[in-house]
Parts: structure tokens; C-alpha cells; sequence
């Protein structure tokens, strides 16, 4: 073998066996568990220090069965309103139910900032 195959033959060997090290296999992401289901809202008011929530309702729906989770992430707070118990009942409410939370409540201070991350959907029309 020539000497110039010699030298290509070990720079692509150490090519391809130093590419090993470049790529480490990454440990598998955890799923974050959520309870409930993702709940479509009507509407949505942040106060000062209140969160209130219009949600569907088949008659039964409580603000004990919503969950609302609060999220602070670099600077920015979110609250994700989740169903936690369904709602069974078979009379529905045309303009759904009013839910709400205190600051206090979901542990933020009075005037926090505040984004909603659930999706809207309108009322039933009658």
C-alpha cells in the first residue's frame, strides 16, 4: 500500500472514531404529569388578585372540579386550568360557569403578572 493510502486510511479512522466522543447518548426526558384534562374555557379575567375562569358545564360543574396550575418560568407566570372531575349531569348551562382563585390561593402575589394557557372555545349557541 502506498504511503499516501497509509496516511488517508488513518485520518479517516480517526475521523470516524473521534466522532464517538462528540456524540454522548442524552439521558430521555421526563414527561411532566399533569392532572386532569386540558379544560376549554369561555373566558378568562386576571385582577389584581383574582383569576376567574368561564368554563362548560352540564349542570354539575364546580370549581372543585378544575385544578388551576400554576407555572413561573423565567420571569413569566402561567396558570393552565385543568378538569380534574368530569361533569355527568345532563342539563347543560348555556353560558357555562364561573370559577375563580385568589393570588393568595394559587401562591402569587397580589398584581403578578399573569397569562392563561388554555384554549378558547365559545359558548354553545342557543
Amino acid at each position: 500500500m502506498a504511503p499516501i493510502h497509509k496516511i488517508a486510511l488513518i485520518a479517516t479512522a480517526a475521523l470516524a472514531t473521534s466522532g464517538c466522543a462528540l456524540f454522548q447518548p442524552q439521558p430521555p426526558m421526563r414527561a411532566v404529569v399533569m392532572p386532569g384534562q386540558l379544560e376549554p374555557i369561555h373566558a378568562a379575567a386576571i385582577t389584581r388578585d383574582l383569576a376567574v375562569f368561564w368554563v362548560s358545564s352540564n349542570g354539575c360543574t364546580d370549581r372543585d372540579d378544575l385544578f388551576p396550575m400554576v407555572n413561573q418560568a423565567g420571569g413569566d407566570t402561567t396558570i393552565t386550568l385543568r378538569r380534574i372531575d368530569q361533569d355527568d349531569c345532563d342539563t347543560p348551562v348555556n353560558d357555562g360557569v364561573e370559577v375563580m382563585w385568589s393570588f393568595e390561593e394559587l401562591g402569587l402575589v397580589p398584581g403578578s403578572r399573569l397569562s392563561v394557557n388554555n384554549p378558547y372555545q365559545l359558548p354553545p349557541s342557543t
